[in-house]
């Protein structure tokens, strides 16, 4: 929960940042700008008055522990969540919001509050995020694979950055749990676009070094995630985790993280979709190794690449000519094992 519970996962990376900072490595810390500004209500309720006073904007509000767009909803005016206090206490029941209480509860249901990232990269005039694949074999020492397919999921709706336009979740919310409710969802595509059609659509419009960059810094923005929570990571030698990151790109080509999944979701709603996570999950299956047909020193197996092991992966430029295996093609010898 450290890593995948909206709260912890925010707590963590700022931490991280103030510890590098402290410890005078001012460009590695940089590198955790990687969150948008985050409070969680009603803890600190206080604090984010004080920065939304300053800034106004679109702000995005999210229970800490709910996933498929749950509970999620976005606003501009203090007053549509003005019966927030700055703990549980001072929260009389008769003040309560009912989207923001447990049905079986008097205590108010704690949120993320984020700024919300309002000008994100569009693909035909429509929001989309992206959704990878890490394993982590190891915490201590960190071992890490990341897949080299995903996908990005699309909203049906034209996005809108206009403030107006907020309350439509189909126009704002890519998850899929959301979007199949739409009158205009497109069953053939899933709305989905494999993570190898996606990099090279934004090859073409953005150029190959600059794509290639990109890819790099949505892989450091994992690695970088799992370094700040190894130190509070239970490690357990038979056991592993598979992660869904989910990753938006804004209009300047910078990857935020918008969240963690322990538990990503498996369930496919095309044919390819199917077939990328079978495979995704034999490959899997193939680094745990449970047969013991591998020698322990892979670095590609079955489509996973090998990233960190106590440290960086470096690619050999004989071997590719990018920086990172993201959005590569999987090779038909690396299919299986």
């Amino acid at each position: 929960k450290e890593l995948c519970r909206k709260d912890l996962m925010a707590k963590n990376m700022k931490k991280k940042r103030m510890q590098l900072e402290k410890e005078g490595r001012s460009e590695e810390a940089i590198g955790y700008d990687f969150i948008p500004t985050t409070f969680l209500l009603p803890k600190e309720y206080s604090i984010f008055v004080e920065e939304f006073k300053r800034v106004g904007g679109i702000w995005i509000m999210k229970p800490i522990g709910s996933a498929q767009g749950k509970g999620i909803f976005l606003f501009t005016r203090l007053n549509e969540i003005s019966e927030w206090k700055t703990d549980y206490k001072s929260l009389r029941p008769s003040q309560m919001n009912s989207k923001l209480v447990h049905e079986d509860s008097k205590e108010v249901e704690a949120y993320v509050v984020q700024r919300y990232l309002q000008f994100p990269l569009l693909i035909g005039g429509k929001k989309f995020d992206i959704r990878l694949y890490a394993l982590v074999t190891s915490f201590t020492p960190l071992k890490v694979f990341q897949y080299r397919r995903g996908f990005a999921r699309f909203t049906n709706s034209r996005y809108s950055s206009d403030p107006q336009d907020i309350y439509n979740g189909f126009m704002h919310l890519t998850n899929v749990a959301i979007q199949k409710t739409a009158d205009n969802y497109d069953e053939r595509t899933g709305g989905k676009m494999e993570l190898q059609a996606l990099k090279l659509y934004l090859m073409s419009k953005f150029g190959i070094e600059r794509t290639d960059s990109l890819f790099w810094e949505i892989q450091m923005i994992i690695l970088r995630s799992l370094l700040a929570v190894q130190p509070v990571m239970i490690h357990d030698r038979h056991c592993f985790e598979l992660y869904g990151y989910d990753i938006i790109i804004d209009q300047d080509l910078k990857p935020w993280l918008l969240e963690v999944n322990a538990s990503p979701s498996l369930t496919a709603n095309t044919r390819e979709d199917y077939l990328m996570k079978t495979e995704m999950l034999h490959g899997m299956l193939d680094i745990i190794d449970m047969d013991g047909l591998l020698q322990g020193d892979e670095e590609h197996v079955s489509g996973w690449d090998l990233v960190y092991d106590n440290g960086y992966i470096e690619i050999d430029p004989e071997q590719c000519g990018y920086i990172s295996f993201l959005g590569a093609a999987v090779p038909e010898a690396e299919t299986k094992i």
